[in-house]
């Protein structure tokens, strides 16, 4: 996610809070391939459409549709990653069970 740019940076000063920010100190092709990517993956695969529906949906602090896109590429990043370590094919409903509250929708559409 560093290299890529896409780690996340507040803008502070004393008692001032400012607004939360990607850093863009990195690789511009890359972040640029990574959301175009993940545009793609929004429209087509049924994961993260369902990921991006809950970030810009969810009752409690609702993402705008670009920050549920750059939080859609850090997870395809780190997916990426896991696979190229481990050596293992994606996976879909793995990947819903392991986050917690995706793993509650799931069980309830397999109970109906």
């Amino acid at each position: 996610m560093k290299l890529a740019g896409l780690s996340l940076k507040e803008n502070t000063s004393g008692k001032h809070k400012g607004r939360t920010k990607i850093t863009k100190r990195g690789r511009k092709k890359l972040r640029a391939l990574l959301f175009r990517v993940c545009m793609i993956m929004v429209a087509k695969n049924s994961a993260f459409k369902a990921l991006h529906a809950y970030y810009t949906q969810r009752p409690d602090n609702p993402l705008k549709k670009m920050q549920s896109l750059i939080a859609l590429c850090n997870k395809l990043i780190r997916i990426l990653f896991a696979i190229g370590k481990k050596q293992f094919e994606f996976s879909e409903e793995r990947m819903l069970k392991d986050i917690p509250h995706m793993r509650a929708k799931i069980e309830v559409e397999k109970a109906a």
